[in-house]
């Protein structure tokens, strides 16, 4: 969950480094800390606690300059963010540094190994045992080398006190990283570099994502391709197992035994400036605004609006398996999982397909039971989503095939997935994700509609009405940012000093409220639940007083009776609410004057069809969330102790 960056090339090696961590401080901002080496301090490194500028004032008073280098921004789990556990980390010798995403599991261990052998550590981090692991596999080659080319056992044995001269010309640094990472349990993807090699990277990923750039002349690693975007758009997404070295001659890869492998270069297409805030006072608000653009995108080149037909190309499910399928088990985390649970509405309406829904985090710990007729549906925004890449494992052995709805080309979970649907959102920067949510609500309509299509559950004519109004939701979504943010600042004035929010939904509605309560507590730190309006009365309205905001999503598709029954529903459980002194946000439909007169405050949105409600019942609840954060002086782009992409479990 942490942002790395590496840069070889004729550039100045600080600022390119230094611009990419910026662009990559979504991932992690507790610390930061860069090490440059071909400069005349030999290893040169600045560290520093907290965000990004802070190690900026540190270069500013101490500068440091070289022909290659590496850069960390860090999202803490061993040891606290502090000065000494800010990366890059050092080895005994101070002559080499790794900088590392993931977490060594067996640490202890290799820690205590270690220390036993005469190595000292200076910090609470697991990163540090891999730095010393490293100058250990580089000692024991040189002890052996020494001593007439013993065998490990009696190289560890006979180990003693090195000049570097003995250390250095024994083995390459990239094969002591290959035989480190053999020692390591957990998951990593790793940047080193040593003083000795000069012009040398070496990276090596097992689990957490990591990017190589290839440029004209120069070559970058990343831990996301957001970092380095701006210098070339040539990608290779470094697989699990994998080993790069960079030099300024070009990049080889191998696996963890020394074999060759190619490099599978990929184009990326986003614009670099997708990655800017273009004039917005934050990222959220950009990324908010660009939900029309995120929804079209998504949707292009996959329906027609003249025969309402979807075409998902590029699956390796066909159309008999599709049909053949017992059910869809959904895996997600935070918000995707919302989108995963309205997504079960869609499915199971249009394609009456059963659809289950689990936390990723969750699945494989409830010994789920083995269907190989079921499709696993994997939804995550970063495609690197350590617990979802766990749950699609389990899927995978359990004889399942898998499908992912991901926003990044090229991620672990699409290389393993028998099909995916990208969901074109572009760089999502804003921790609090927006964009990538309705876009994912806008992947599940389409793939509901496709596995209708397959299934014959649904006529020629419904799906080209459905298409039709699928069409119209971009242009909706624009009408609802135009309408209702200034209504949004305003009543972010009145409850920005509430302690609580509750949030209520019904049906397809709840994962909504759900990811409006997440929205707040995310990026303003109120305490807020989502919950089953219907379940108000089994606990909630205990909670509920003239201090606790109510927001209650009461919308409706006129044109659907169980959707007007939820409706009705809804409406009885806003009295509950308000007959208890609650103070009552609505989001309703454009025109209804009936709930105008029962609640405080209403914010409306144009009609849709059911399914597609949530998409627009959601963009009102982000602004609310930004609003009231910003209000209480939040840093709204990177709450405080979460990251963008979680690769950890």
């Amino acid at each position: 969950m942490c942002g790395i960056v590496g840069y070889i090339g004729p550039q100045s090696v600080v600022p390119v480094i230094i611009e990419g961590l910026r662009r990559l401080e979504y991932r992690g901002y507790d610390s930061a800390g860069i090490a440059v080496a071909g400069g005349p301090e030999g290893l040169a490194l600045r560290r520093a606690p907290g965000k990004l500028r802070n190690l900026e004032t540190v270069i500013a008073d101490s500068p440091l300059n070289g022909s290659f280098g590496i850069g960390h921004t860090r999202w803490a789990t061993h040891g606290r963010p502090t000065e000494e556990n800010a990366h890059p980390h050092r080895d005994g010798s101070g002559t080499l540094v790794v900088v590392h995403n993931g977490i060594v599991e067996n640490y202890l261990t290799l820690k205590n190994a270690l220390i036993a052998k005469g190595h000292r550590f200076v910090s609470e981090t697991d990163t540090e045992i891999i730095a010393h692991l490293i100058e250990d596999e580089l000692n024991q080659a040189a002890v052996a080398k020494r001593n007439g080319k013993q065998t490990d056992a009696e190289a560890n044995t006979a180990e003693a006190v090195l000049t570097l001269d003995e250390i250095t010309p024994t083995i390459p640094l990239e094969e002591a990283v290959r035989r480190a990472v053999k020692r390591i349990t957990g998951a990593f993807a790793i940047g080193v570099l040593s003083a000795h090699e000069p012009n040398k990277l070496v990276a090596a990923r097992m689990g957490p994502p990591a990017v190589i750039g290839i440029g004209d002349g120069e070559f970058f690693l990343a831990s996301d391709v957001p970092g380095i975007l701006h210098h070339t758009r040539n990608i290779h997404f470094l697989a699990d197992g994998e080993l790069a070295v960079l030099t300024k001659e070009g990049v080889t890869l191998t696996d963890f035994q020394g074999a060759p492998i190619p490099l599978k270069v990929q184009r990326i297409t986003w614009d670099p400036i997708q990655a800017e805030k273009a004039g917005y006072k934050h990222f959220m608000l950009k990324e908010i605004h660009e939900q029309p653009r995120a929804i079209r995108d998504t949707t292009l080149g996959r329906v027609s609006l003249d025969t309402g037909h979807v075409f998902l190309e590029k699956l390796d499910i066909t159309d008999a398996e599709l049909k053949a399928a017992s059910q869809i088990t959904i895996a997600a985390c935070g918000t995707s999982w919302h989108a995963g649970l309205a997504g079960k509405f869609m499915i199971e309406r249009l394609a009456r397909l059963p659809v289950e829904v689990d936390y990723a985090s969750e699945y494989r710990y409830r010994d789920p039971i083995a269907d190989p007729h079921a499709i696993g549906l994997l939804i995550t925004q970063s495609g690197e989503t350590a617990d979802t890449l766990a749950a699609q494992a389990e899927l995978i052995a359990k004889g399942s095939k898998t499908l992912a709805i991901c926003n990044v080309v090229g991620a672990a979970i699409t290389r393993k997935a028998h099909g995916t649907l990208t969901t074109n959102a572009g760089p999502e920067i804003g921790v609090a994700s927006t964009k990538a949510f309705t876009a994912q609500l806008t992947a599940l309509f389409v793939l509901a509609l496709h596995l209708a299509q397959v299934r014959g559950t649904i006529t020629d004519a419904e799906s080209l009405k459905l298409v039709d109004e699928l069409s119209k939701l971009p242009g909706k979504v624009e009408e609802v940012l135009r309408a209702v943010d200034d209504q949004c600042y305003q009543l972010a004035k009145i409850f920005h000093t509430a302690n609580d929010f509750l949030f209520l939904g019904r049906g397809i509605h709840y994962p909504i409220a759900l990811e409006g309560a997440l929205k707040l507590k995310e990026i303003s730190y109120i305490h807020a639940e989502g919950y089953p309006a219907g379940e108000m009365k089994h606990g909630p309205n205990a909670l509920i007083d003239e201090t606790l905001p109510v927001v209650c999503i009461a919308t409706k598709d006129p044109n659907d009776p169980s959707s007007v029954l939820k409706y009705e529903k809804t409406l009885s459980n806003i009295q509950e609410v308000t007959a208890r002194s609650g103070r009552v946000i609505a989001i309703a439909i454009e025109g209804d004057e009936e709930i105008k007169q029962l609640v405080e405050h209403t914010i409306q949105i144009p009609q849709a069809p059911e399914l597609l409600l949530p998409v627009l019942e959601v963009v009102p609840l982000q602004l609310l969330a930004y609003h009231i954060a910003v209000r209480r002086g939040c840093d709204v782009d990177q709450p405080r102790n979460l990251a963008k992409s979680v690769t950890v479990e």
